[in-house]
This record gives structure tokens, sequence and C-alpha cells, in this order.
């Protein structure tokens, strides 16, 4: 199993990479590719997933806390 990886892009989506299922509250599977793209602004027309409707219209850039 690859190691999944969750970046949270600037001004964007949540950018998914590796093997997950991404079900709903019902635990219905969604279908995904190995690479996909989730929404954090809540303006998709195709959410969960993201279809770049935020550009322009949203604004974040969340940065990790060092560890000590």
């Amino acid at each position: 199993m690859s190691k999944v990886v969750i970046k949270v892009n600037d001004n964007g989506s949540l950018r998914v990479t590796g093997d997950v299922e991404l079900v709903d509250g019902e635990g219905n599977r969604f279908e995904t590719k190995p690479t996909f793209s989730l929404c954090r602004c809540g303006l998709s027309s195709n959410m969960p997933f993201c279809d770049a409707s935020h550009k322009g219209k949203f604004q974040s850039a969340v940065r990790a806390k060092p560890t000590e």
C-alpha cells in the first residue's frame, strides 16, 4: 500500500495522492483516481471534488507548526 499524502494548497484544494478510499456519511464509496483534489471552499459544483470554482474567491494559506 502506498503512503497517502494530503497537500493543503494555498487558496485552493486538498490534493490527495495515494491509495485511499473516499466514502460519504452513509459509507457509499466515491470513485477516485490515484491523485485527486477535494474542495475546501464549498463552491464546487462537483462536491466533494474541486472544480476550481475557488479561483479568486477563496483565500487560505495554512502552515504546519514546527514540531519540537
